[in-house]
């Protein structure tokens, strides 16, 4: 019986998005940036030295087509990566206004967004008056932190002890429609970030905000800040039904792995389980061998885009590759027969890029189990309807 586990590589582009130069970094157009072919370039080059060395090894993905898709999605070649192609492999393009998490997720399972997302200035304040007194009647507080863009590691390690000091919120921005909120567990309180985060996400949802996102950090001093997995993601609700909700109503159980709970504010989800990506690639090697006949299991590695990605490190990049290829390597001959497992992305994050934001590339499209194909240029919601034809339920919302 058919079974599919949709796997989503958060941020790992693989160039050639023909509208690129409508997307920016700063003041940078996102034209020719390739996640994927940067980073194999590097390590062929000896530049992503740092707890690795040589060449990019991934021989599983680049067995299931990876630099065959590179290839055919921006006619560049991935160092190391040409190996004969055992899967069914392609390429996939966006056609939504963003390069964001729920913009990717969503259009992968079948909805592209239908308007354009609400963007904070990179000025200094980022936010209307009115928002911040809102968020400040909510937190109980007289003021904020923050109020502007930064990457999320660094406004922890410029603001955490003012935080600590004062209770005010870490309140920033990126080129993302998203507002998020750093707090500490003890010294503000996990449910109170969270609870204030809920209350918040209404006002910031009618503006077309994407997300308002909670992000909790420990730690006694700049040098010793970190963010811990407590994360949440309060999304706005896709605007239609998605493979989810198609999955789920035509009576597939729909198990998620990640934060794709929060994506899809848990619509359409029977049940999700979170952790580091290391706790994740265990829930799924689990998922692989107990999910139930006729099942969808939608999984989001975040840590490529999160940790490395954003933070412009190339070596961690390679080095998290490397490890999802020998981790997804000892699961997929686990695969029964008729299974599928499609492994993509929804956005790219090239970290030789400029600026510390998203980039706007295609994504590799990998399915293994289903024997060796091409796939060639596909939609973003082509990924749905391979799932869906595979699931035998509808490709599109009734």
């Amino acid at each position: 019986m058919a079974r599919v586990f949709l796997v989503v590589m958060d941020s790992v582009g693989i160039g050639g998005a023909p509208d690129a130069d409508r997307f920016f970094n700063g003041k940078v157009p996102d034209t020719g940036a390739n996640t994927v072919a940067h980073i194999a370039r590097a390590c062929a080059a000896g530049a992503a030295e740092e707890g690795r060395s040589g060449p990019l090894r991934v021989p599983h993905l680049a067995g299931l087509g990876l630099g065959a898709a590179v290839r055919l999605a921006s006619g560049q070649d991935a160092a190391g990566l040409d190996v004969t192609v055992t899967g069914t492999w392609g390429a996939a393009t966006e056609v939504s206004p963003g390069k964001d998490t729920p913009t990717g997720h969503w259009e992968l399972a079948g909805v592209p967004v239908p308007w354009d997302w609400h963007y904070f200035p990179d000025t200094d304040p980022a936010f209307p008056p009115e928002l911040v007194a809102e968020v400040c009647r909510l937190a109980g507080t007289d003021g904020i932190l923050g109020n502007r863009h930064a990457p999320g590691t660094a406004i922890i390690e410029d603001l955490g002890a003012e935080h600590m000091r004062t209770g005010y919120p870490i309140c920033y921005t990126s080129a993302d429609s998203v507002f998020q909120i750093a707090a500490h567990e003890d010294r503000f309180g996990l449910a109170r970030l969270q609870a204030l985060c809920a209350a918040l996400a209404p006002k910031l949802h009618a503006m077309k905000v994407g997300r308002v996102i909670a992000r909790p950090f420990l730690g006694s001093g700049p040098d010793n800040f970190t963010r811990t997995t407590n994360r949440r993601d309060y999304a706005i609700a896709p605007p239609a039904p998605t493979l989810c909700d198609r999955a789920q109503a035509a009576g597939c159980r729909v198990h998620a792995i990640g934060k794709i709970g929060d994506i899809f504010s848990m619509s359409g989800i029977d049940d999700v389980v979170k952790g580091t990506d290391a706790e994740l690639m265990r829930h799924l090697s689990d998922a692989v061998n107990k999910a139930e006949d006729n099942s969808l299991t939608f999984a989001n590695f975040v840590e490529f885009d999160s940790v490395y990605g954003h933070r412009r490190d190339v070596s961690g990049y390679a080095r998290a590759l490397e490890w999802f290829d020998a981790e997804i390597g000892a699961i997929l001959p686990k695969l029964r027969e008729g299974d599928m497992m499609i492994l993509t992305a929804d956005h790219g994050n090239d970290p030789s890029w400029i600026g510390t934001d998203h980039t706007r590339e295609r994504v590799p499209v990998l399915v293994a189990g289903q024997g060796a194909g091409e796939l060639g240029l596909i939609p973003f919601t082509g990924v749905a309807a391979l799932a869906a034809r595979h699931l035998n339920i509808p490709t599109e919302a009734s």
